[in-house]
């Protein structure tokens, strides 16, 4: 079985400022309802047995429009509500997506933050993908606005992100560092249900990169794939959208 799972609980504080109103980016469009980020990923070129998405900020929303303009997908979504997206960090809309996940017979998952744009032909190569995945994308890594992963002086991988868009701190050697693309593959489905039961609800409640980084601290170099992706847009204000039309 597999999954999609996508987070979609946050505020978008720095959307509904850019755009002058409040508002859910992942369901925004200026023109055509296909135009929105959630629809853009949800009808990439995979086929996904169900497709669980977390939401939380306008979740009545949410919830009407994916009951509206989703007819297609049946029932095949599983919408989950995380009533503490105020409270706490991304980490506990993972936790609420998983935790769906946790109750099926799934084999892999891909798990994609919701505020994002990526091409379909990366996108169907990471899914086709054998082996678990790790994404990054060619944008400058800037702290402001960029998740960075790095490996160590024994290759093993460290995510790093500062929740004040402030700066990044690496206080040792490392070999390499990528911006992140924010998009992973989990093919490991015993690691991974293991890895979720050990986490503790503190650390559920700090960012989603806590249990990503442990699942992926727990497997050899060797298991795992780095794709970049062609294009990638993390869609934090209405001027990232508008790229995202210029591109079509």
């Amino acid at each position: 079985m597999k999954i999609l799972i996508i987070t979609v609980a946050g505020m978008s504080t720095r959307f509904s400022q850019s755009l002058g109103q409040s508002c859910l980016k992942c369901i925004y469009y200026s023109q055509d309802k296909k135009d929105t980020l959630l629809y853009r990923m949800l009808h990439h070129p995979a086929q996904f047995d169900q497709y669980i998405i977390v939401g939380g900020y306008m979740y009545e929303q949410l919830q009407q429009i994916i009951e509206s303009d989703f007819p297609e997908l049946g029932d095949k979504i599983v919408l989950v509500q995380n009533e503490n997206y105020m409270k706490y960090g991304s980490g506990f809309s993972f936790y609420c997506g998983l935790k769906a996940a946790m109750e099926t017979n799934f084999d892999e998952i891909i798990f994609a933050e919701g505020d994002l744009f990526v091409d379909s032909n990366t996108f169907v190569k990471l899914c086709h993908m054998p082996k678990n995945v790790v994404t990054c994308n060619q944008e400058p890594i800037v702290a402001k606005r960029a998740v960075a992963f790095y490996f160590d002086k024994q290759n093993q991988i460290h995510y790093i992100y500062d929740t004040n868009h402030s700066r990044f701190v690496i206080d040792e050697p490392f070999l390499a560092i990528y911006n992140s693309g924010q998009i992973w593959k989990f093919v490991d489905s015993v690691l991974l249900r293991n890895t979720f039961s050990s986490m503790s609800r503190e650390e559920w409640q700090g960012t989603n990169l806590v249990l990503i980084e442990k699942y992926f601290q727990q497997l050899k170099k060797e298991d795992f794939e780095i794709i970049q992706f062609e294009k990638w847009i993390n869609c934090n204000t209405i001027e990232d959208f508008k790229r995202i039309e210029k591109g079509k």
